[in-house]
């Protein structure tokens, strides 16, 4: 299992997601108090954020290094500030392999995406036959062998053929839950919007206080103990900006219990 966020606001410092709330992702890489399987999150992290002043495309950095023992990066965390954030701590699914390729945020183009959960029997049938469902154009952008590497080459090629992100999405999480169980919570940004679901996992959102003044947060498990706090309801897919956060339901609101 994972923990993940994706942020949207005014510019602000890395390390005030990742290392400074009580409940920092750093925190919920040794600690996390809602996940539903494993008690740690050990096996690396990653984190991307955009500056469209520079360029469309986010910068990223990821490490197969538990996240508490990446002492070097926290020093550019305190000084990068980003006004868009997506990060995620890993607790890989067996046996895929401890390595960065193996770590979100996954990207492309402008698109930053993680996977909290996993696929049941991906390294069987399942993942042969979801693998064959990916265009070749996206399926050569596949770097590793995790199931959310397949996921978020599903989810492009649904955002290639016009489907809306939360379109893509739900789409995505019903082709795999007609094949498998598993738990799917999918988290999507460009650093103008989040897009996120739940299936099998917890989500929070924040908006308009606390970290999210003048913006949004969604999150995993929430950071610190801000009353506006608002849990996802399971089976549900998330559509956020700065202004306004809405959720519909899936389509296919299956995944684990």
């Amino acid at each position: 299992m994972c923990r993940h966020l994706a942020y949207l606001g005014p510019p602000r410092s890395l390390s005030s997601l990742l290392y400074e709330p009580p409940a920092s992702l750093e925190r919920q890489s040794w600690k996390p108090l809602h996940q539903r399987e494993g008690a740690m999150n050990a096996d690396g992290w990653g984190v991307g954020w955009w500056d469209t002043t520079v360029r469309p495309e986010p910068a990223r950095y990821r490490t197969e290094a538990p996240m508490w023992t990446d002492r070097s990066f926290r020093s550019v965390a305190e000084i990068v500030h980003a006004p868009a954030i997506t990060a995620a701590v890993r607790s890989a699914t067996p046996p895929s392999p401890i390595v960065d390729t193996g770590n979100a945020p996954f990207a492309a183009g402008p698109w930053l995406f993680s996977l909290n959960g996993f696929i049941t029997g991906f390294r069987g049938e399942v993942g042969e036959g979801l693998r064959r469902s990916v265009s070749h154009q996206r399926a050569i952008g596949i770097e590793g062998t995790t199931d959310s590497e397949v996921l978020f080459a599903l989810v492009l090629d649904q955002l290639d053929a016009g489907c809306s992100p939360a379109e893509a999405l739900d789409h995505v999480t019903s082709q795999v839950l007609a094949r498998a169980e598993g738990r799917l919570n999918l988290l999507l940004s460009d650093g103008a919007q989040i897009f996120a679901t739940t299936c099998g996992n917890s989500l929070f959102t924040l908006q308009g206080t606390g970290l999210a003044a003048d913006g949004v947060l969604v999150a995993s498990e929430p950071l610190d103990e801000d009353p506006g706090w608002t849990a996802v309801p399971p089976g549900s897919v998330v559509t956020a900006d700065r202004d306004a956060v809405r959720v519909d339901p899936l389509s296919h609101p299956g995944g684990l219990p």
